[in-house]
């Protein structure tokens, strides 16, 4: 008998190929499409695709031969998504929507509802791969591999799964390059095979993140502050060969903006619309360099600025991810207390991943990079490999 697989079918190329592709592997496959926004309010008018995305995702259903519903979780992902987010902007946060959303909702409230239809596996389009093995203890584990195509590699996306969430979890196209994919949906006829790939937010398609997150949270107009590259509070002695506990504590420790002497330079309408590392949006012109975030504070609702993208305080070594805000994907990879590793890292999606070490301390982890990181951002996370495998993940502090 056919093992059962539910795919997440969101009217795209990727996972319609996915699917495609499990019944030629002989499972027996049901599609179901996510719904996961009903607030028309927010978004551009005749730009919400979801209806769109619906229709696709039945037409590729019926072009296979598969069972297709719906499925409405809008409900719950404004609970877990939408609300979070707003709660996280209004502190002075970056959340990443879409580390979330894979958490939370595909491989949580959907692989839920996909067992309740008595599946054995959810699918999805993500470029990512998976292996099943028998460690040396003869427990069965699950290793999260980065995609074959580094172009498209969304392992990043996935660092918040769990090895049961990952034991479920099936990505029939993560061996494959993007352009193979559209090869595959045009030789089989696939309706979706040029559409293009969805761009914004994963829950409101068209709609960009600024335009919807002032049509939630209230305008406050404040201060930017310029801050001088060679002010003293930028000053800091080298990091040592080997960082104590109390070392780690200090270098993850932003600078302290409030102490810098800071110039008047424009105005915004509020500071939880910000994030660190942005350059566009501000309205300040007239430098000899191009502005750059380098700070918010919501509680001052202060934007900090600073000229060029090399300013000290775009950059930190050292991040720290608080115990609660931690993830491993392979909790048998853990070091010890009060140990270190060396691992691979990145702090957002689609950047190199970059060398550095990993100290395990009881309230949470520290990674000092052997370079300096541009714009890292609060409530982002950062995600550890071994090689091309996901090991963790922390929102960042």
């Amino acid at each position: 008998m056919s093992k059962r697989v539910v795919v997440g079918l969101s009217g795209g190329v990727d996972s319609s190929v996915a699917a495609w592709m499990l019944l030629k592997q002989g499972y027996e496959v049901i599609g179901v499409f996510m719904r996961n926004w009903h607030d028309e309010s927010v978004t551009i008018n005749n730009e919400c695709p979801w209806i769109d995305d619906s229709n696709d995702a039945m037409l590729v259903a019926e072009h296979l031969g598969i069972p297709f519903q719906v499925l409405d979780l809008s409900a719950v992902y404004r609970e877990r998504i939408v609300e979070y987010m707003f709660r996280e902007y209004e502190q002075g946060r970056t959340p990443n929507p879409d580390v979330l959303c894979n958490r939370e909702i595909k491989f949580d409230v959907f692989m839920k509802a996909a067992m309740s239809l008595r599946a054995d596996f959810v699918a999805t389009g993500h470029y990512c791969r998976r292996e099943e093995f028998i460690s040396p203890d003869g427990a069965t584990r699950y290793r999260l591999l980065a995609g074959a195509d580094p172009n498209k590699d969304q392992s990043y996306f996935l660092c918040q799964l769990t090895q049961e969430q990952l034991s479920k979890a099936l990505f029939p196209i993560g061996h494959l390059p993007k352009p193979e994919v559209r090869r595959i949906a045009r030789e089989i006829g696939l309706p979706t095979a040029d559409k293009k790939d969805s761009q914004g937010l994963c829950f409101i398609g068209k709609v960009k993140l600024p335009v919807f997150l002032q049509q939630q949270l209230e305008p406050k107009e404040g201060k930017i502050l310029e801050v001088s590259a060679s002010d003293p509070i930028f000053e800091r002695d080298p990091i040592p060969v080997q960082p104590t506990h109390a070392d780690l504590i200090e270098l993850a420790r932003p600078f302290d903006l409030a102490r810098a002497v800071r110039t008047p330079a424009g105005q915004h309408q509020g500071a939880h619309f910000y994030t660190i590392g942005q350059r566009k949006g501000l309205g300040v012109g007239g430098r000899p360099e191009p502005l750059f975030i380098v700070g918010t504070s919501t509680e001052r609702n202060e934007v900090i600025v600073g000229q060029g993208e090399n300013h000290p305080a775009l950059y930190r070594q050292v991040v720290f991810c608080a115990e609660e805000e931690v993830n491993w994907v392979r909790p048998d990879q853990k070091p010890s207390m009060g140990s270190s590793m060396p691992v691979l890292a990145r702090i957002r999606y689609r950047q190199p991943l970059a060398e550095a070490v990993l100290y395990r301390f009881d309230e949470g982890i520290f990674l000092l990079f052997n370079e300096p990181q541009k714009g890292v951002a609060p409530g982002q996370f950062a995600a550890w490999y071994n090689g091309d495998e996901v090991l963790g993940s922390g929102a960042m502090a």
